[in-house]
């Protein structure tokens, strides 16, 4: 079955241009961040993976978002969004390049999208307000992240075991965990983004990965929007 044409991308008018800017809607947001939930039952409803793939030569982002029965993990529905990046690369600012073309393709979905598993952080970040958590305030979307690699944070490295997991912290403040989803594979940093417990982005994550260190959703992401943004610039 032939995939939809990507949606379009609308940058609003409004977007910010600078740091200075971007980082007073940080600031301005980040209080809305809701910690407590509690979220959807682990492996009910649907689980939506969002991920981008950048083409900085062209100034192109491409985004996806792949619905799965999270109980399954048998797909439901994907959409794919591509337009311009809309903001320069800064760190702990990456939402402003990512957000508008996630948005796009979270639109362009049928089915409800239930938990947004997000590739990056959501309060394991600087200002406690990564990615994860920014899309969960905007559209009011439970949403969890889970990063590839701990940012900045510190952590003891979790026992070898799957399940086995230790803070990520700042100071003396737990602000994600390291999780093995896989025996003797390195973890990936699990953290709350909007309306969804720690704990319980912590089960999330444990349940979308029963076989690789990735979530499912996540996996499927990733290759989408690399396949999305292949196919727009025509390579």
């Amino acid at each position: 079955m032939a995939r939809p044409a990507p949606a379009a991308v609308t940058v609003p008018a409004d977007w910010p241009a600078t740091e200075a800017e971007a980082l007073a809607v940080q600031e301005s947001l980040r209080t809305r961040v809701d910690l407590t939930g509690p979220g959807p039952e682990v492996g009910a409803g649907n689980a939506t993976g969002v991920d981008v793939a950048y083409d900085e030569a062209r100034g192109l982002v491409a985004a996806a978002a792949v619905v799965l029965d999270a109980a399954t993990l048998e797909e439901v529905e994907e959409a794919t969004a591509v337009g311009p990046v809309p903001f320069p690369y800064v760190p702990g600012l990456l939402a402003f390049r990512e957000l508008p073309a996630v948005l796009a393709a979270l639109a362009a979905l049928d089915a409800p999208p239930g938990l947004v598993v997000c590739d990056g952080y959501g309060v394991a970040h600087p200002r406690r307000f990564g990615l994860a958590s920014h899309l969960g305030v905007l559209t009011g979307l439970p949403s969890i992240g889970v990063a590839k690699n701990p940012f900045t944070f510190a952590y003891e490295p979790p026992g070898d075991r799957r399940g086995d997991r230790t803070p990520l912290t700042d100071g003396t403040e737990e602000v994600g965990c390291a999780v093995r989803t896989r025996t003797g594979v390195k973890p990936v940093y699990v953290s709350a983004g909007h309306g969804v417990p720690l704990g319980r982005a912590v089960a999330h994550t444990l349940s979308l990965a029963p076989a690789y260190r990735l979530p499912e959703t996540t996996r499927r992401a990733d290759a989408l929007c690399r396949s999305a943004l292949k196919a727009a610039a025509g390579d």
